[in-house]
């Protein structure tokens, strides 16, 4: 009898190797134990069956929305009773802007809501109705955004009591919309690059703003084209002097600048007002250009809170520098970024609402013979969204810290704490507008052909935010802003200096972070300890830390033949990279901080699953950093990646209670496929059957 070919034995048994292989990433074998439900988990019905958490939403929602929940109900309320204000899916350009004014007069006139009155004394109610109003529609809160965070906000923040007393009321009740007229054609980012002018005439005690080029022209400014009275006009201050020069350059000012008539409606003499047109989103804000000619207005129109003009033309101030009173106006108007950043948040919750709540509603393909199955049980769809919507709790808790800060800092002006909200807005609005712009894309493919639809709203809500990207600070530059306080920091850390409250780990536990990693805790891949928030935040400083010495190393490398700009230039991804590291750190600290302080168990049960999913989930997205370092041993970087799915499949379980608590009611949302009950017919209905 001839003995079997022991070739053909070989090559069986690593077919069959292979086989099993395949087979475990359809059905993963888990490292840690499991329940009965766990361990009957397969391809298609891996979610349905594995233990689910119960979710109070009602305990969740409050605790989520905290303190300001009544005054976003009564915004929310007033726009569902008024049909005739909620923006239709189809509106030209000229009707959005018409309706966009109307919307924020009736909430402040009718409705009785006034925002102006929160922007110095409460913020976070403020923002509270900011986020609301904004998920009505985009461009009612940018509008409302420019009345009263910016043309509002610099009277308030730049003026002082003379120009409170005349202007409050006007600009509260809407007599008095406004502008904010900082960019320039030429010039955005680089603001003390402005070329407008202001020059004194002592003749008349007025100062003259005058366009000097066509770089000059103020340009994408809001509430400008059509419904503006007035403009917070930046401009460089030329005082006359009495050497050679005949001029001084005092450096960038605030000025309050009439531009159209009260009675008439009519732009005022020596201002010439331009529409900057159609855009690709917000097309309810009335973005314009305007070119001063000669134009004069009172000495007194000056916002003299960092610096003042005598009436002999002699200027004083409490700050010695340009650059300290350039800083200290910017300083002041950071609001902006705060409001940006929670109100992408808002987008993010909508656009999550939507895709999760569709995913859950549409079945397709199944088991032979079976029915079919909801698609977010694949697990391609549970990736997209499960880990985007743990962000977006992740970003909802880190938020509010931002507003709590920057609440704090308006009441109590402390200086440390003002450039910790200077660099923690910064880095905040750059992060999540990024992610939420990205995402936005993801839910719209997620939906599928429905998706596409401009009724279930994901191109509105693209559009309309893909400029959170580039106002109130350009992302890239943003980020630079905080990888620079970084460096700041870590310089100040050897130095035996005080850190702000946001860095306080790099003091702490630098020397930790910059040493070997851990032979032992590198190979440590159970639940518990994959789970535990000290490892997940020491996995993210870890990271940060090592980023920041690595690129300050570079920095004085090349600072030697390049020189700084140069330097900075050559590191300048490598920065970005650091900057984007650290306000992950922030977000996850944050987040736990929230887990831990909630109340109700089965609300912080909740929290701790999904915040444990946003923690592994951006460990893994960059394993390759953690294993070039034997941070993390390659059996570890593998439970990661199963304990992330399985998470996954644990989160979308609970997916429908985690977006019911954003209490986003079905008007607001007004995509068909999103309704709560009977999406379909409310989509058969939209198209006329």
């Amino acid at each position: 009898m001839q003995s079997p070919d022991p070739t053909a034995e070989d090559e069986s048994q690593a077919v069959s190797r292979r086989i099993q292989r395949l087979s475990l990433h359809l059905t993963p074998n888990y490292p840690f134990p499991r329940n009965d439900a766990a361990q009957q988990l397969e391809l298609v019905e891996c979610a349905s069956k594995a233990a689910k958490l119960t979710v109070d939403t009602s305990s969740l929602s409050n605790y989520m929305r905290g303190k300001h929940r009544e005054i976003q109900d009564r915004v929310l309320d007033y726009f569902n009773k008024r049909p005739e204000l909620q923006t239709p899916v189809e509106i030209l350009k000229d009707d959005h802007r018409e309706l966009c004014m109307k919307q924020l007069v009736g909430l402040v006139r009718e409705a009785g809501i006034r925002p102006f009155r929160y922007v110095v004394d409460d913020p976070a109610k403020y923002f509270a109705i900011l986020e609301a109003v904004g998920s009505v529609d985009m461009s009612l809160g940018i509008k409302m955004g420019v009345q009263y965070s910016l043309w509002g906000g610099s009277v308030l923040n730049l003026g002082t009591k003379k120009h409170k007393d005349k202007y409050f009321d006007g600009i509260d009740n809407m007599e008095y919309p406004g502008c904010f007229a900082m960019t320039e054609l030429h010039h955005g980012s680089n603001v003390q690059g402005i070329q407008t002018v202001a020059a004194f005439d002592p003749l008349t005690d007025e100062f003259i703003i005058d366009t000097p080029n066509d770089g000059a022209i103020k340009w994408w400014i809001g509430n400008a084209a059509v419904h503006g009275k007035f403009a917070t006009v930046f401009a460089k201050l030329m005082l006359p002097t009495h050497d050679t020069k005949g001029i001084t350059d005092m450096g960038v000012h605030a000025f309050i600048v009439p531009i159209r008539d009260f009675k008439t409606h009519q732009t005022l003499p020596g201002i010439e007002i331009h529409d900057c047109g159609h855009k690709v989103g917000l097309n309810g804000v009335d973005n314009g250009a305007l070119r001063f000619c000669s134009v004069r207005i009172p000495r007194d129109n000056l916002l003299n809170r960092f610096g003042d003009v005598s009436r002999d033309g002699k200027y004083t101030s409490s700050l010695p520098s340009i650059n300290k009173r350039f800083a200290a106006t910017l300083g002041e108007l950071v609001g902006g970024r705060v409001g940006l950043a929670y109100s992408s948040v808002s987008v993010l919750k909508i656009a999550a609402t939507i895709a999760i709540r569709y995913s859950l509603l549409r079945q397709q393909f199944g088991p032979p013979k079976q029915p079919e199955v909801s698609i977010l049980d694949y697990q391609s769809q549970q990736h997209k969204l499960m880990p985007m919507l743990a962000s977006t709790y992740a970003f909802h808790f880190a938020t509010l810290h931002l507003v709590e800060k920057y609440s704090e800092m308006k009441k109590f002006h402390d200086e440390q704490l003002v450039g910790d909200v200077h660099s923690l807005s910064a880095g905040l609005k750059a992060y999540v507008t990024a992610y939420t712009a990205k995402s936005l894309s993801i839910c719209r493919e997620s939906c599928g052909g429905h998706g596409y639809a401009a009724v279930n709203r994901f191109g509105s809500l693209r559009n309309d935010h893909d400029i959170f990207q580039t106002f109130e600070g350009d992302n890239t530059v943003l980020l630079q802003q905080v990888a620079g306080d970084l460096l700041k920091q870590y310089k100040e850390k050897f130095q035996g200096g005080t850190l702000t409250v946001t860095w306080n780990y790099l003091r702490e536990s630098m020397n930790s972070y910059l040493s070997q990693p851990n032979p032992v805790t590198a190979r440590w891949e159970s639940e518990e300890h994959l789970r535990d928030p000290k490892f997940q935040l020491d996995a993210f400083r870890y990271r940060t830390s090592r980023l920041l010495q690595s690129v300050a190393v570079r920095l004085r490398k090349h600072s030697k033949t390049l020189g700084s700009f140069g330097a900075w230039n050559r590191c300048l991804n490598h920065l970005l990279t650091l900057a984007e590291s650290h306000i992950e750190s922030v977000i996850l600290a944050k987040f736990v901080e929230a887990v831990q302080k909630c109340p109700d168990p089965s609300s912080r049960a909740a929290l701790k699953l999904v915040c444990d999913l946003y923690a592994l989930e951006r460990i893994w997205k960059d394993i390759g950093t953690y294993r070039n370092v034997d941070y993390v041993a390659p059996n570890k970087a593998k439970a990661i990646h199963k304990l992330m799915e399985y998470l996954s499949f644990q989160v979308r379980n609970i997916a429908r209670e985690l977006v019911d608590t954003f209490d986003i009611p079905d008007y607001v949302t007004r995509a068909p496929i999103a309704m709560q009950s009977d999406a379909y017919s409310h989509y058969t209905h939209y198209v006329g059957f």
